[in-house]
């Protein structure tokens, strides 16, 4: 069972719905509950798939309920996506040292509140959970996105569960031998000087240099081919022009 729950309250616009699958998706999330959505129809809307793009399964699950304490049933911890009201109101805390508490504990079922895009959350709504996120933005410019803000959020929270392994590059099997690269340094400096870029009785460091950085790009075969190519046709207009 998904250990998150997604949940969006009075969202106006189609496109942040399917954002927001989208994000949820790409983070390994799955549970998207909406509190009485602007339109009724917004999961089946073009915009909201069309921004869901590839995540139409988690449209097809999503719920809508009428009121927070619907999207809130069997939410253990919930997070508000606010301001924190003036007068109380559960403590504000960043979501990467929050995230990481809760994980540590690993009993909870989490569930991050976004609120609409114009008005943001109620204090009423923001009373009803655990804590408010505070999003670490530029002082002077603090405004996110709701889409965005959901990204963020499930990709801390995705990193405080544990991420996901990258798998290590394999080897390309096709990579250039040490007498391949050789040979194409030979063809490159007749091209170079042939073209009176180096001047073969004062060569510098130019050849070793390129033999350096042909080195550490690990030129493939294909590669290498391309640059004879590139040196022939500089040969070959150099002699044309002769």
């Amino acid at each position: 069972m998904d250990s998150t729950r997604f949940i969006l309250i009075q969202t106006s616009h189609p496109g942040n719905v399917g954002a927001t699958a989208r994000a949820m998706k790409v983070m390994g999330f799955s549970e998207l509950v909406l509190v009485r959505p602007r339109f009724a129809d917004v999961l089946s809307q073009e915009e909201t798939v069309a921004m869901a793009s590839g995540a139409a399964d988690i449209l097809a699950r999503a719920r809508i309920v009428d009121s927070l304490a619907e999207a809130l049933d069997g939410v253990s911890f919930a997070c508000a996506t606010a301001m924190t009201p003036r007068d109380f109101g559960p403590p504000t805390r960043e979501p990467r040292p929050l995230f990481a508490e809760l994980a540590a504990q690993g009993t909870h079922k989490i569930g991050l509140v976004f609120g609409s895009e114009r008005y943001g959350m109620s204090n009423e709504d923001v009373y009803r959970c655990h804590a408010v996120l505070s999003i670490p933005t530029h002082p002077d410019y603090g405004s996110l996105n709701l889409a965005q803000a959901v990204q963020l959020l499930a990709y801390d929270l995705r990193q405080a569960l544990g991420g996901f392994a990258v798998a290590p590059r394999t080897a390309d099997p096709d990579l250039a031998d040490g007498r391949a690269v050789q040979g194409l340094l030979a063809h490159l400096e007749e091209a170079l000087v042939a073209i009176d870029y180096l001047d073969p009785a004062a060569p510098k460091k130019l050849m070793p240099r390129l033999n350096q950085l042909f080195n550490r790009a690990q030129l493939t075969s294909e590669e290498v081919h391309i640059l004879r190519g590139m040196a022939r046709a500089m040969l070959k207009t150099r002699r044309g022009e002769g």
